[in-house]
């Protein structure tokens, strides 16, 4: 039986994790009372007894929480931001490359991808990886998402009977241009320039689409919708998860995966630009759907058990 410890399972993603391991046979989780999630000493003990530890807590929670464990089996995957660039943590989105793929499951410390993160990285390596767009390519991400991507204060905030008339419109924020996906964004693509990042929260519960408009005659080669469409389909073609699609209506809603761990990646535009769009769920593909694949990988399971 696989021993596993949710710390901050009462939050959005840890609870997803929870909602989906409960179900399985091979998993006991591990519980703690509301006292003794109060004790690092339950905590530390639950997180060394554990098999695999998920962290969905916030940045500087997640880093002391890992220095708790002293158990060198133990698989540490973190959801939040604080390790998805350090050193030694493999980067827990095992589709973009076979080395992705083999660090996950050869590692004890993975850091979960963020959500916006997945789509601009699953849209963008491999474009970086064919040599097709520099590195110093001048991105713009525009993305939005339902407000569940906002944990627990933003659903309350969305659902409450009475709320600002503000919220029934979408919001952009991230106005600074620091949103804290962007240096894993950058990192796992090999970009030097920085890109801009817009993302939006809108009054829908789950779902999330992440777009990315380029300009094809500034590429590195001559490309078509077409092509890229054939590239997306060669570099994901084993993927378990991921796949490209094409839509017929001109319309690419944002809602239609919640619930699952799949990612769209879709190619439009005519034969100057063109818009490169992945959808997914922001709590799945985009949270607790890749932790969990990450945990099999690691633990040397079928990658889509539970999912």
């Amino acid at each position: 039986m696989i021993q596993v410890f949710i710390d901050g399972k009462a939050g959005t993603t840890g609870l997803r994790i929870y909602e989906r391991l409960k179900k399985r046979d091979d998993i006991k989780i591990v519980s703690l009372s509301d006292e003794e999630r109060k004790q690092t000493s339950a905590r530390k003990r639950a997180v060394n007894d554990s098999d695999v530890t998920f962290l969905c807590l916030p940045d500087d929670a997640a880093r002391e929480a890992v220095q708790l464990c002293d158990n060198p089996d133990t698989v540490i995957i973190d959801a939040s931001t604080a390790h998805r660039t350090a050193e030694g943590w493999a980067y827990g989105f095992p589709e973009l490359s076979a080395e992705h793929r083999k660090r996950i499951a050869a590692s004890k410390r993975i850091a979960n991808p963020g959500c916006y993160a997945s789509g601009f990285i699953a849209l963008v390596y491999p474009l970086i990886r064919a040599k097709i767009t520099a590195n110093d390519y001048p991105f713009v991400c525009h993305a939005v998402s339902g407000y569940s991507g906002g944990g627990k204060s933003a659903i309350a905030q969305y659902t409450a009977t009475l709320r600002e008339r503000e919220l029934d419109s979408p919001r952009l924020y991230g106005l600074t241009l620091s949103h804290k996906h962007i240096p894993e964004m950058m990192k796992e693509c090999s970009l030097t320039l920085k890109p801009i990042f817009n993302p939006y929260i809108c009054n829908f519960e789950c779902g999330m689409t992440v777009n990315v408009p380029i300009f094809l005659s500034r590429l590195n080669q001559k490309v078509t919708v077409d092509s890229l469409l054939e590239l997306y389909r060669s570099h994901y073609e084993n993927s378990r998860f991921i796949s490209v699609k094409q839509m017929s209506d001109g319309m690419i809603a944002a809602n239609t995966l919640c619930g699952t761990n799949q990612m769209e990646l879709f190619v439009h535009g005519n034969e100057e630009q063109a818009i490169l769009s992945a959808r997914f769920d922001n709590l799945g593909k985009g949270a607790s759907g890749a932790a969990i694949q990450n945990m099999n990988l690691a633990l040397g399971l079928d990658e889509t058990i539970g999912l």
